[in-house]
């Protein structure tokens, strides 16, 4: 295996772990405001959000696992889960273009 790959592949095995890292901050992630949350802290709702807040709903809401507490220790399955899965769907869409646009630079 190619040492650039490696190096890759340990950095993010080490941010997938360091993931629940964010349990322990207070106040809410960056964009990731309800509509109620932005009327609270800006004043108001952009009508672009409004149309489009419910458009998609979190396969895990709020990072939790179904049935889990509030708890770090039962929080963070949730985080490593969702990290996971957006690593692999990352790399998926990063590797597929890659393909493709060297197949299509021939």
């Amino acid at each position: 295996m190619d040492k650039k790959i490696l190096y890759l592949i340990i950095g993010l095995t080490v941010l997938v772990i360091l993931t629940p890292i964010g349990l322990i901050a207070s106040g809410t992630a960056y964009g990731e405001w309800s509509a109620d949350e932005l009327q609270q802290a800006i004043g108001f709702v952009p009508s672009g959000f409004s149309n489009i807040a419910d458009l998609w709903h979190a396969p895990l809401p709020d990072y939790g696992l179904p049935g889990q507490g509030n708890t770090l220790t039962n929080m963070a399955p949730g985080y490593w889960i969702s990290a996971i899965i957006g690593v692999i769907i990352t790399g998926g869409i990063i590797y597929v273009a890659g393909k493709f646009l060297i197949k299509n630079s021939d």
